[in-house]
């Protein structure tokens, strides 16, 4: 952590200017710097343990001719070979009319730069020639809109220094900035909505054109299962039928078996019996067999039968 004393003289007149002595080498300054240090040593305590003392001084005039930097800092050193002496005591110098300098030169960009902001904030009013900057003025105000910590600082200030007419027509001119900066936020949110709603339409009817798509291709496949389920009942009926014909065609065919098996036995019976009949007349094996179409071992074993 580090001790920082910022020095200032409160102001006489309406406007608040921050500044220091005009004497940066004033002795009884560099006192307080020691007595910051001592009141931070304790028994037994390391001066390695003491927190770094910043001396941060603003000047409302120039004070060192051999740079043009508004900031510059100092720390203690050796005088002949220059090594630091200790890094517990920091000096810091800013010179209001240097930084007025580089602004006007566009060397300072305020918007980007925050402590830039603030330093011209002190600098553009100058208390010893009873001068106010109104161009750094009207560019922090506009910065002031966005920066709410830089707007409260310009109310507090702008409170403390102006007249009732004043500070009406001030918060009037704020008023309407602010209403005008509303309008303008609410236009493009009105424009961003609209496009979003607009995106979301084309999002819904695509959706929409994707679902009916979707159930046009659902319903033709419930006509092609209903067409395929038909034609599937179709060839059932027609294998059921080619079944039946199958089966009386294996019916038919067994019945046709059964009456010529029984027309060949009935065959058979009546050449046995003519074969019987011709052998009782004393007709030769080979006549019978001729007559009857039988073999000659048939007709030898009914006669065979027969003398039995």
């Amino acid at each position: 952590m580090t001790i920082t004393e910022l020095h200032y003289e409160k102001p006489t007149h309406s406007i608040p200017p921050l500044k220091v002595r005009e004497d940066p080498t004033d002795y009884n300054q560099q006192m307080r710097k020691e007595k910051l240090l001592k009141n931070q040593l304790q028994k037994n305590m390391d001066y390695d343990e003491l927190r770094p003392v910043n001396s941060i001084n603003i000047l409302n005039f120039p004070v060192f001719t051999q740079t043009e930097r508004f900031h510059t800092s100092y720390h203690l050193y050796e005088d002949e070979e220059q090594f630091r002496l200790s890094n517990i005591m920091e000096f810091h110098f800013v010179e209001m009319p240097k930084l007025i300098k580089d602004w006007q030169v566009d060397k300072l960009d305020p918007w980007n730069d925050v402590l830039a902001r603030w330093l011209l904030m002190l600098g553009m009013v100058d208390g010893r020639k009873g001068k106010i900057y109104d161009d750094i003025f009207k560019e922090l105000e506009e910065i002031a809109m966005k920066d709410p910590i830089l707007r409260r600082a310009f109310e507090d200030w702008e409170e403390s220094s102006m007249t009732e007419e004043e500070i009406y027509a001030y918060e009037s001119r704020l008023k309407y900035i602010l209403d005008k900066e509303e309008d303008e936020r609410k236009k493009k949110l009105f424009v961003q909505q609209q496009k979003a709603f607009e995106q979301e339409k084309k999002e819904f009817e695509q959706r929409k054109r994707d679902l009916e798509q979707e159930q046009k291709g659902l319903e033709q496949k419930r006509k092609g299962l209903e067409q395929e389920k038909k034609g599937l009942e179709l060839e059932k009926k027609i294998w059921e039928q080619e079944k039946k014909e199958i089966e009386q065609e294996k019916r038919r065919i067994k019945q046709l078996k059964d009456a010529n098996h029984k027309a060949n036995e009935a065959e058979q019976t009546a050449k046995r019996r003519i074969a019987l009949h011709l052998l009782e007349r004393g007709m030769p094996i080979k006549f019978v067999a001729e007559s009857t179409d039988l073999d000659e071992d048939k007709v030898t074993e009914i006669q065979r039968e027969m003398k039995e």
